[in-house]
């Protein structure tokens, strides 16, 4: 039991989240904007923008550009905004060719890893 009279059920750590891809560890390419602590980006927010689909592909779009573009904007807005913990930021994703964007609204959050230290995830509002 902890101090509350709680006792501890299960825990989810964020190792775990990595390996069962619920969470993208970006930390690499995090490093490449400026980023100093492990980063991740949410499975969804990934997968459904970030990884583009095939057309865009043969557009020239690339996983790789696309996650620098949000590491980079993700990057601008900590240094100009952020409140201590979070900042919210809005990124437009390129969908189908020609001018269709979708305007995807964004959250980095700066938190404890399983072991205490600062890590950072990005994610859509509604994947916290």
């Amino acid at each position: 039991m902890n101090s509350d009279g709680f006792e501890l059920i299960y825990s989810y750590t964020r190792k775990q989240a990595i390996e069962d891809g619920v969470l993208i560890d970006v930390t690499e390419q995090a490093k490449e904007v400026g980023f100093k602590v492990p980063t991740a980006v949410s499975d969804r927010l990934y997968h459904e923008y970030v990884v583009p689909s095939k057309e865009m592909e043969n557009s020239g779009q690339s996983v790789e550009g696309r996650l620098h573009d949000l590491l980079h904007l993700a990057a601008l807005c900590a240094r100009s905004r952020w409140d201590g913990s979070r900042v919210y930021f809005d990124v437009m994703f390129q969908m189908e060719e020609g001018p269709k964007f979708e305007e995807v609204h964004v959250v980095a959050i700066i938190g404890a890893g399983d072991d205490g230290n600062p890590v950072m995830t990005i994610c859509r509002p509604e994947d916290e």
